[in-house]
């Protein structure tokens, strides 16, 4: 592999969290165009995602978040798979993300949750983004809970 497909392996990956491999593949089937590779790597993502979304989630995280002026509270309940994946810290700051998002848009239920854009991304909805979670671990993940307080 010449150099600058090697930087550019590591910039998708970077970018996508998808293996060696898939990025060497979508690259060279795009022509080198980052772009493009990017695309593909999440339509590829939310088809691995579509084929697990069947398998069992027994393992998850609870993360909380409270506002600093201590007037909203929020707890999100993010089920996995292993408890490999639980433990993992990238996933546990998504749990995080995902307590800010409900913070500011205040959802009623995790189906408004999922349908809601994302507010560090608005391109793309909280369902989006769990897919491609999904892909990035290779597990089934759902947000199973969230609930939100204020005074």
């Amino acid at each position: 592999m010449s150099k600058k497909i090697i930087e550019l392996v590591k910039d998708l990956r970077a970018d996508t969290g998808a293996g060696i491999m898939e990025c060497k593949q979508a690259l060279e089937s795009t022509g080198g165009d980052l772009a493009k590779a990017k695309e593909l790597l999440k339509k590829q993502g939310l088809a691995k995602a579509k084929k697990k979304g069947d398998r069992e989630t027994h393992q998850g995280y609870v993360a909380t978040y409270t506002h600093a002026n201590g007037k909203i509270g929020v707890m999100v309940k993010i089920l996995c798979e292993s408890d490999f994946v639980s433990k993992n810290a990238e996933f546990q700051e998504f749990a995080k993300n995902l307590c800010l998002q409900v913070a500011a848009m205040a959802p009623k239920n995790v189906k408004e949750f999922l349908s809601q854009d994302y507010i560090k991304e608005p391109d793309q909805t909280i369902d989006q983004l769990v897919k491609s979670i999904i892909a990035k671990f290779g597990e089934n993940i759902k947000v199973d809970e969230i609930g939100r307080f204020e005074i």
